[in-house]
């Protein structure tokens, strides 16, 4: 079986004995829809860039399109965590792997924090995407085997942190729990309530997908790029490195 027809979710044609040793294959459609959004992702930062480099004047933090654009994506990625937590478990994947994994997102998050300190102190990043992906997969990874539950859990996380506010929450040291009166001044900032929300809701689908193989994604996988599913197989080098080059590239250019 070549490598692509593995990545694209078709069924082999193998024994009984070894369908059943064998994993489940990846989702090509997944990894490429996560590829999309790192597509989206670079577009918005190159824009920020442009920004910060005073080639463009947009204010980020109140353009109405500009934060709905940095929500949506925001959304699409942690509706992807939570599919791929559910994918993970289904292709058996080990405790100790789900660790690795978590503690490589903790250490790049720590990386990324240690950089917007150094290129944004008053504003460095304390509780971004990075440290919500992280503690998310901490907490839903149980949950995982209950989709409905889940669905309900997540629906009231966003729900709560979209209409209720507290003081209290406004410190540095709680506003990562989100619940705050006002947004605090961080370069990036992903609290549990609401976006934890998004990531269980993302469970529920992933259920959804695992447990039918529905036409539409498998054809959905079959019309997209080998490249937009490697970008997304990749997709935590990818957000590691890419502001750094786009900034050396806008430096050298600019």
């Amino acid at each position: 079986m070549s490598r692509r027809r593995r990545h694209r979710g078709s069924t082999p044609r193998h024994s009984p004995a070894t369908t059943a040793a064998a994993p489940p294959a990846r989702l090509h459609a997944i990894d490429a829809l996560r590829g999309f959004g790192l597509l989206m992702m670079i577009a918005y930062h190159f824009t920020f860039d442009l920004s910060w480099m005073h080639v463009v004047a947009i204010d980020f933090n109140h353009d109405p399109f500009w934060l709905t654009a940095r929500d949506f994506i925001v959304t699409w990625f942690l509706l992807l965590v939570g599919v791929s937590l559910v994918l993970a478990r289904h292709a058996q994947q080990s405790t100790r792997a789900f660790w690795r994994r978590v503690g490589l997102i903790v250490f790049c998050s720590l990386l990324v924090t240690a950089a917007s300190y150094v290129t944004f102190p008053q504003t460095f990043i304390t509780f971004g995407i990075l440290q919500l992906i992280a503690v998310a997969s901490i907490l839903a990874r149980p949950l995982a085997r209950w989709p409905f539950v889940t669905l309900i859990i997540g629906a009231a996380i966003i729900a709560i942190g979209a209409t209720l506010q507290f003081a209290v929450f406004d410190t540095r040291w709680l506003n990562w729990i989100g619940l705050m009166t006002h947004k605090p001044a961080t370069e990036d900032y992903v609290p549990l309530f609401p976006w934890f929300g998004v990531v269980l809701v993302g469970v529920t689908a992933g259920a959804w997908l695992a447990a039918r193989e529905r036409p539409m994604v498998t054809s959905l996988g079959r019309i997209m790029p080998d490249w937009l599913a490697w970008l997304g197989r990749h997709s935590l080098l990818v957000y590691m490195v890419h502001q750094p080059v786009l900034v050396g590239i806008l430096r050298a250019v600019l």
